[in-house]
């Protein structure tokens, strides 16, 4: 009996996994709006019941990518923010690493295009701040840390606004005619705007 209820689960898992293998693959492609049930279920070659056994509707099923999605860009900011020297430093490799993650096409059109509109701006808010607002505050609480009581602004409100502000740089950076230049101006304005909040007034 228990070989089997292990069976059971490990298929259940492999197909979950192809479900969001799948949808995660046409969701990049073709956006949210383009991407059928119908469709996902042929190319994950699962039926219908399989689907609906695991996610109630498509929008669950996105959900769940958007997600995987953020996870995946916390790991790579939490893995550069590892290497750094300072508070600071870690704040710089961190937002650079978010940058990386959201230029990747996936993350792009998943999670900075589609989300917000698929499933809400709350919903969206949600999943951010469980992932990538997450991370930035905890950095923003050490950096903060590192300088006199007197001078430390609020961490909240510098969440939320440099937060918004590599968003915003994110999409603007995706639609740029020259990439390689504005990825060089967002990360010198970046950097210098890091600098100058954590840096203690003389």
């Amino acid at each position: 009996m228990q070989e089997k209820r292990q069976s059971k689960a490990e298929k259940h898992a492999a197909t979950r996994a192809a479900l969001l293998a799948t949808a995660r693959a046409l969701f990049a492609e073709k956006g949210y709006a383009a991407t059928g049930t119908e469709e996902v279920v042929a190319q994950a070659a699962v039926t219908r019941g399989a689907l609906y056994y695991h996610f109630a509707d498509k929008q669950a099923l996105f959900a769940a990518v958007v997600e995987q999605v953020a996870q995946e860009v916390l790991s790579a900011i939490e893995r550069a923010a590892a290497r750094a020297k300072s508070p600071v430093d870690g704040l710089v490799r961190g937002t650079q690493a978010f940058m990386d993650a959201c230029l990747e096409p996936a993350a792009r059109q998943i999670y900075l295009t589609d989300a917000p509109s698929v499933l809400g701006w709350q919903h969206w808010r949600e999943i951010d701040a469980r992932y990538g607002m997450g991370s930035l505050r905890q950095g923003i609480d050490a950096a903060l840390a590192e300088l006199p009581r007197g001078q430390r602004l609020s961490a909240e409100a510098l969440t939320y606004l440099l937060s918004g502000a590599m968003n915003e740089a994110a999409l603007w950076l995706a639609e740029a005619k020259d990439e390689a230049v504005a990825r060089k101006a967002a990360d010198t304005a970046l950097k210098r705007i890091l600098e100058l909040l954590f840096t203690p007034e003389s």
